[in-house]
Order: C-alpha cells, then sequence, then structure tokens
C-alpha cells in the first residue's frame, strides 16, 4: 500500500510505442482546439478596459471610470450587464458540453472539435458586428457552445492517440494553446486599442475567427483515435492505424487491451448513472473536485479582468493592456516548462509546488494592495514602483498556476476515466469547469467591490484546501497506461476501498 500521498509504481504494463512525427503533428494540430478557449479569455477582459467599448454599450461603467474620478477604485468596474458579457459564455458552454458527450461517444472526436469550430466561428461574426448589448450576449452564447465542444473533445482526443509515456507533455499541448490565445489576444487588444475612430474592439472580437477557422479546417485533416474507432465497432484498420501512431509492429497488447475496455464500455447502457456506482467514485470526485479548485485558485480574475484590474491598480488604459500581454508572455513560457516536466518530475510534484507559490504570492498581493488602497478604495498618488511590486509577484503568481494547475487541471481528469465512463465523466469535468468560471465570472467584480484586498485571501485560502486534497487524494499517473489506470486506483490508501470493492459489482 503506498503512502498517505497516493505514490503509485504503475501496472508494469508497458505498451511498446515512440514518439513518431505523425502522432507528434497529430496531437499540435488537434490542441489547437485550445486557441479559441485562449483567446476568448484574453480577449473578453481587453475590450472591456477599452473606452470606445465601454462608452457604446456600458456607458454606466464608462462614466464612473472615465468622468467620475472618486469613485471608489475597488468599486469602479462593478456592472452586473458587464459581468454578464463575460460570464455568460461559460453558462452556454456548461450545458453545449453535456450535449457534446453523446456526439463525441456516438460520433467521435473530430466531429465534436468540428462542431467547436464551427460554433465559435459564429459566435465571432455576431460580437465583431455587434450592435446592441443582446447581440454581444448572443455572440458570447455561441462562443459559449464552440468552447464546450472542444473542450469536451480535445483533451481527450490528446491523451488517446498520445503514448503514454508521453501523455503529460502532448495533453499539455491544450493548455499551451490557450495560454497562446491568451497572449495573441492580449497583444491584439494592445495594438487595436491605439485605432483612431475607437472602433479597434470590434477587430479584437471578430478575430475571434481566425482560431476557429484554424481548429475547423484542423478537424477535417485529424484522423480517429483507435480508442473511438473500436467503441463505435468500427475495428476494420485499427491495428494499422496503431502501428502508425506508436511507430512499431507489434500492438497486439494495446489493441486487446483497448477491445477488452471497449466490450466492458457496451456492457453500460447509462453512462451517466453508473457514474453514481461505489467503483467509480475517485474518478467523480476528481471530476469534481479538480476543475472546481482549478477556478478557486483566482486566475480568471486575472485573465479576464487583468487590463480592468491592472487599470484599478493605477495603470492607465495603454499601459494595463500592456501588462496583461506580460502576464500572457509568462503564462506561456511557465506552460512551456511544464510540457517539459510533467513527465519528468510528475503531476503531484508540480500541484504541490504551484499551490504553495500561488498561496505566497496572494498573501504579499492582498498585503501590497491592502496598504496602499486600504478598504475606502482610495489610494492617492500611487507610485509606479509599488504598481510594478504588485504586478511582479501576479507574474510570479501566474507562473505557478501555468505549470500546475493551468495544464495538470485538464490533463488528469482526461487520462483517469475508463472507457465506459469517458464521455460522461468529462462533460462533468468540463460542466463543473464552466460553472464556476461562470460564477466567478459573473461575481468577481461585485466580489472585489465588497471584499477588497481581502478577496486575493479568499482565494489564497482555497489554494491550502486544494494542496492538502493534492497531497492526500490524488495518486500519481505519470507513466501509466491509459486503459490500466484502474490499477492505479487499487493500490491507493484511500480510494482502495472504493475501487475494490466496486470490482467485486460488475456493472
Amino acid at each position: 500500500m503506498p503512502a498517505v500521498g497516493g505514490f503509485d509504481k504503475g501496472t508494469g504494463k508497458a505498451y511498446p510505442g515512440n514518439l513518431t512525427p505523425y502522432v507528434t503533428l497529430t496531437c499540435v494540430v488537434a490542441a489547437m482546439g485550445g486557441l479559441i478557449f485562449g483567446y476568448d479569455i484574453g480577449i473578453s477582459g481587453g475590450v472591456t478596459s477599452m473606452a470606445p467599448f465601454l462608452r457604446k454599450f456600458f456607458p454606466s461603467v464608462y462614466r464612473k471610470e472615465a468622468l467620475d474620478k472618486f469613485t471608489n477604485q475597488y468599486c469602479k468596474f462593478d456592472s452586473e450587464t458587464l459581468t454578464l458579457f463575460t460570464s455568460s459564455l461559460y453558462l452556454a458552454a456548461l450545458l453545449s458540453s453535456l450535449v457534446a458527450s453523446t456526439v463525441t461517444r456516438k460520433f467521435g472526436r473530430k466531429l465534436s472539435i468540428l462542431f467547436g469550430g464551427l460554433l465559435f466561428c459564429s459566435g465571432a461574426i455576431v460580437n465583431g458586428a455587434a450592435k446592441a448589448v443582446w447581440m454581444l450576449i448572443v455572440g458570447r452564447i455561441l462562443l459559449g457552445f464552440g468552447i464546450g465542444f472542444a473542450n469536451q473533445s480535445v483533451p481527450l482526443y490528446l491523451s488517446e492517440m498520445a503514448p503514454y509515456k508521453y501523455r503529460g507533455a502532448l495533453n499539455i499541448g491544450f493548455q499551451l494553446s490557450i495560454t497562446i490565445g491568451i497572449l495573441v489576444a492580449n497583444i491584439l487588444n494592445y495594438f487595436f486599442a491605439q485605432i483612431k475612430g475607437g472602433w479597434g474592439w470590434r477587430l479584437s472580437l471578430g478575430g475571434a475567427g481566425v482560431p476557429a477557422l484554424i481548429i475547423t479546417v484542423g478537424s477535417l485533416v485529424l484522423p480517429d483515435t483507435p480508442n473511438s474507432m473500436i467503441e463505435r465497432g468500427q475495428h476494420e484498420g485499427v491495428k494499422t492505424k496503431l502501428r502508425r501512431i506508436r511507430g512499431v509492429h507489434d500492438v497486439e497488447e494495446e489493441f486487446n487491451d483497448l477491445v477488452v475496455a471497449s466490450e466492458a464500455s457496451k456492457l453500460v447502457e447509462h453512462p451517466w448513472r453508473n457514474l453514481l456506482q461505489r467503483k467509480y467514485r475517485p474518478h467523480l470526485t476528481m471530476a469534481i473536485l479538480i476543475p472546481f479548485f482549478q477556478q478557486l485558485t483566482g486566475i480568471n480574475v486575472i485573465m479576464f479582468y487583468g487590463p480592468v484590474f491592472f487599470n484599478t491598480i493605477g495603470f492607465a488604459d495603454d499601459a494595463s493592456l500592456m501588462f496583461a500581454v506580460i502576464t500572457g508572455g509568462v503564462n506561456f513560457l511557465a506552460t512551456i516548462v511544464s510540457i517539459y516536466s510533467v513527465d519528468k518530475w510528475g503531476r503531484r510534484f508540480l500541484f504541490l509546488e504551484g499551490g504553495t507559490q500561488m498561496l505566497i504570492c496572494q498573501i504579499i498581493v492582498a498585503t501590497c494592495i491592502g496598504v496602499k488602497f486600504r478598504v475606502d478604495g482610495e489610494p492617492g498618488a500611487l507610485p509606479k514602483w509599488y504598481a510594478i511590486v504588485v504586478v511582479l509577484f501576479i507574474c510570479i503568481y501566474v507562473l505557478g498556476f501555468a505549470w500546475s494547475w493551468g495544464p495538470l487541471g485538464w490533463l488528469v481528469p482526461s487520462e483517469i476515466f475508463p472507457l465506459e465512463i469517458r464521455s460522461a465523466a468529462q462533460s462533468v469535468n468540463i460542466s463543473v469547469n464552466m460553472f464556476f468560471t461562470f460564477i466567478i465570472a459573473q461575481i468577481f467584480l461585485n466580489m472585489l467591490c465588497h471584499m477588497k484586498f481581502g478577496l486575493f485571501l479568499f482565494f489564497a485560502f482555497f489554494v491550502v484546501v486544494m494542496s492538502f486534497f493534492i497531497y492526500f487524494f490524488l495518486p500519481e499517473t505519470k507513466g501509466i497506461p491509459i486503459e490500466e489506470m484502474a490499477e492505479v486506483w487499487k493500490s491507493h490508501w484511500f480510494w482502495s476501498r472504493y475501487v475494490n470493492d466496486g470490482s467485486r459489482h460488475p456493472n
């Protein structure tokens, strides 16, 4: 039995396989599905700090931000309509991910990716041409539908295509694409805000069509995963495809295990109901708590409202957009570190190190903002060096997230689910993620107004809780073949009582 932390030595199985150029290129193309999610995260915060955008759609916010210089700094962006513009996408993504589960299981991962690209492209067109707030909201809902489909299928696709020894690095390509999308969006926001005439926000919003077209075209050339083909009864050609993907001739053992897993999954008539079975308790727990905790790190507060937040702590509009570019760059570079380290140091080490780093930075940022802004939100003359210190620790905080909870929040859930519940469990994972993203996006500006600098301490508390959860309840999944993951739970100090009991009660 492993120690408290749940380390595991694996199943002893080692399917032969190499990291071939074919599978690398395939995973890179599929990972581009993260671009649409990242672009939206980066672009929405940027346009909501552009004065022409606020003046046209949210005049009350514009008046508080630009004209009333005596407004409490904590509260000047507090607007339910403004937050609805940002958060409506995530409620739509939650609903579409439930539909995407059925599409992904019955028609394959690549069709779900295609739907995601088409829906997101439609939303970009509506937003770019928006004349009224209702058009913005409709466009955001279409964007959300696209993100729900893409986020449901892309992590599964990557985990199933990748050789198990490189699964972590290739799967994190999805998070890398998210960070690229955020960085590109921040850069475009900065330059589009300089356009005379105040219509640059249309280019920012309409530009979402570019990453949407990338994944739409990419989905048309992607091959299906062997797991998905067998799940849908398409056994012909699977061995040939496995040989091409793995780069070796001997794929019999992996093929046989995929067939066995598929046959077991076919016995499951109601995968959603099956998720409630005792033997799937660890999987359901991780599908709910990992995305829940990922959102309560507070990262989306920085990524959604980075320009707004930097504006609040004393930077001018252009400077706040530039600092959003800087944090986006930090996010991107740290994700590259994660790709290198996740299959070398393991998931648990990165989770725990990143959590410690985020905790320290959140306490320091809360202290710095609290000392200067106090509770009345009136900082007086804010020295530039003081604001730069705050931004420096925010960047260190982003580093900690981007090589831990950022990529691992997508990787770990996508690799632990057995085939018979994989699509349904991934839908639960995405739905929880989108639900709490919606909640945080909807109430953040109100929380900032009422909790003030204590908001960072609020998120710091949850970082402590999630770190304890990882230490005690998440086993190490590094180097375990995806169809052999059940053995990890059977040898865990806590989850073994559920999985081993459940294994005596087949479906």
